[in-house]
């Protein structure tokens, strides 16, 4: 040993071994005095609240989906590859192989996005049972939108991010997915969103826009039924119209909100507005007389001169008179009595020219001018007392209609009826709210009465109901050549407001429909259609009226077998079934149910035959 062990490498060795043990005690002692950093919690996750229509009925509750992606590099055999897994995507094997292809010198591709649960599940199957480790699957925060096209446009959309993108997803995200704090930890829950509108009602009146749009082969719709009394929303419809769980494939005219966002000239709808101006203000008198020649013509000092075409020579007529036969001339003679700057502002009164404050975003304020304009002129005030040379809104217009409907008292229009807690506790319930009167009681009656007369002997009368009072007035304007400028010959909105029942008005009606095909004449086109939605939404309602439909009833009902009740990949249909049948469901964990009343399961949401999610919400309603 002596002979190998040599003194110098000995002592090499044994400062070797010191300096190792002196580092590791340096270590130790940094470890043991600094200060320890404590592990940060993950952020926490929110569960986004569901929105559904005012009886509970959901119309966009949160899901999960899946993004499905590959390394390219990594496919030993993608002709194996894609003929596995293109029959559960749903995809050609030769698009898959296309796009591995494109990516194969990247890292990483998509081959599909948003996959539903049940396809993920039979897809994650498949590759790890054959042992694909290429793949990659995303889980991503979804929406599932149960009745698709249903008011699309109110409803809106969430992106990817779980961000709202239109309507109220985007204008209620504080409420539906509340923003996280620092120092949160756990679940977040969001609100649940109540709506005003009725879905089962908000079905009936698109069955009936649909078959208007395509009986007219018009390029769009609007559709509004509102409560008078509250300014709740009870229909809302603008067609063409996006399926909200395709929202990517949908065309610009199919997201766009036109009621909101849309502002155009009503024509000789307004005239209902205008006349109440003129009376209001004691310019004109009920009893007072107006000739009309089938022209309205005047030249100004400055030389100016002013012609409005009337459809036909009514004589000498009343106001009322004049809204029957929807008059120009006449309407024209009243604004003379009037001052400018006092026309304009009883108009602003009435709300146009500003926005009604509903929870949508991107509405407009129409379009009310002012004298001082460039393009004010002398024939500027006759022209918007007729509706032209005025942009407003169909929100605009049905808030309006709310001050003549409740004694010159507009109500402020609403979409949210109630707001809840996760655990269903409400934290906001709608109270009504007016604005400041506009018309006094008198007038608002006064024009509520030619309403009626309009459906009875007018241009409305074929939006006449017979059982039950209804007031109207319809209008055909011109629309603008963005073009050739000045008004197309061709194009042409028709449009027509009503309010029922007279003797004591709750709803108000209105409807627009664009660009028809053949026939335009609103009178003829639109009116039918407000007597016919006029009819489902007092049926619907239960409103009084004569010859009302009945249902007649056995009194005997059919009750499901005892078999036990299971949920498969989609949602079965529980109608019939008691409550001690369902009773067990309450047990499984990778769904909610929930169960609301007591007896037999009289409907449900979503509705039989929707694919089933992790989380979803089933909701029964007993009776």
């Amino acid at each position: 040993m002596n002979g190998y062990i040599k003194k110098g490498r000995a002592i090499l060795l044994a400062i070797l071994a010191l300096a190792f043990s002196g580092l590791i005690i340096l270590r130790y002692a940094q470890l043991a005095f600094t200060k320890t950093i404590p592990n940060m919690p993950s952020p926490p996750t929110v569960q986004r609240g569901s929105i559904v229509d005012k009886n509970g009925k959901t119309l966009a509750v949160s899901t999960n989906f899946y993004h499905f992606g590959v390394t390219p590099s990594a496919i030993t055999d993608v002709e194996a590859f894609t003929h596995a897994v293109a029959p559960v995507l749903g995809e050609d094997e030769s698009s898959l192989k296309a796009a591995i292809a494109e990516a194969k010198n990247a890292t990483f591709v998509y081959l599909k996005k948003k996959l539903d649960q049940a396809v993920y599940d039979e897809l994650r199957d498949l590759c790890d049972k054959n042992k694909y480790h290429f793949v990659r699957f995303d889980r991503i925060p979804g929406r599932v939108y149960p009745e698709n096209t249903l008011a699309s446009q109110l409803i809106g959309y969430m992106g990817d991010d779980g961000m709202g993108l239109a309507g109220i997803e985007y204008s209620m995200q504080s409420k539906l997915s509340p923003p996280q704090s620092p120092d949160a930890v756990g679940e977040l829950q969001g609100k649940h969103i109540y709506l005003t509108i009725d879905a089962n009602l908000q079905f009936k009146l698109e069955k009936i826009a649909n078959a208007a749009m395509e009986n007219t082969r018009a390029e769009s719709l609007m559709l509004i039924a509102a409560e008078a009394k509250t300014g709740e929303i009870i229909s809302y419809i603008s067609l063409p119209a996006a399926n909200l769980n395709e929202y990517g494939r949908a065309t610009d005219e199919e997201r766009k909100d036109r009621p909101a966002t849309d502002s155009y000239e009503p024509g000789s709808v307004f005239k209902i507005f205008s006349v109440a101006s003129f009376l209001d203000s004691g310019a004109i008198k009920p009893d007072d007389l107006f000739y009309c020649d089938g022209l309205y013509e005047r030249k100004m000092p400055s030389g100016e001169r002013i012609r409005i075409t009337c459809l036909e020579h009514h004589g000498w007529v009343s106001a009322r008179e004049a809204l029957a036969g929807s008059c120009n001339d006449a309407l024209a003679q009243m604004s003379e009595k009037l001052e400018s700057e006092q026309f304009l502002a009883r108009i602003r009164m009435l709300g146009f020219g500003e926005r009604t404050g509903v929870e949508l975003p991107g509405e407009t304020t129409g379009t009310v001018h002012h004298t001082s304009d460039r393009t004010w002129s002398a024939r500027s005030k006759p022209t918007i007392a007729i509706g032209q040379e005025i942009q407003v809104s169909a929100l605009q217009m049905v808030q309006a209609a709310t001050a003549i409907a409740n004694g010159g008292i507009p109500a402020q229009l609403t979409f949210i009826s109630r707001i809840t807690s996760y655990d269903g506790k409400d934290e906001y319930i709608h109270v009504p709210s007016y604005k400041p009167q506009v018309l006094s009681k008198q007038t608002a009656n006064y024009i509520l009465s030619c309403m009626e007369t309009v459906a009875q002997v007018g241009t409305g009368h074929r939006a006449s109901l017979g059982d039950i009072s209804i007031g109207v007035k319809t209008g055909t304007a011109q629309m603008a050549d963005l073009v050739n400028g000045g008004y197309s010959k061709t194009d042409f909105l028709s449009n027509c407001m009503a309010i029922f029942p007279i003797e004591d008005p709750e709803i108000v009606l209105y409807i627009v429909i664009q660009k028809a095909v053949g026939e335009t004449y609103a009178g003829r086109i639109v009116a039918p259609v407000i007597a016919e939605a006029a009819d489902a939404i007092i049926d619907h309602l239960g409103l009084s009226r004569g010859g009302a439909a009945s249902l007649a009833h056995s009194g005997r009902i059919s009750i499901a077998s005892g078999e036990q009740v299971t949920i498969g990949a989609t949602v079965p249909n529980f109608t019939g079934l008691p409550k001690r049948q369902l009773l067990p469901l309450l047990n499984r964990t990778d769904i909610k149910i929930k169960i609301t009343g007591d007896g037999w399961v009289q409907s449900q949401t979503p509705e039989p035959g929707t694919p089933v999610t992790e989380n979803m919400e089933i909701e029964l309603f007993l009776d």
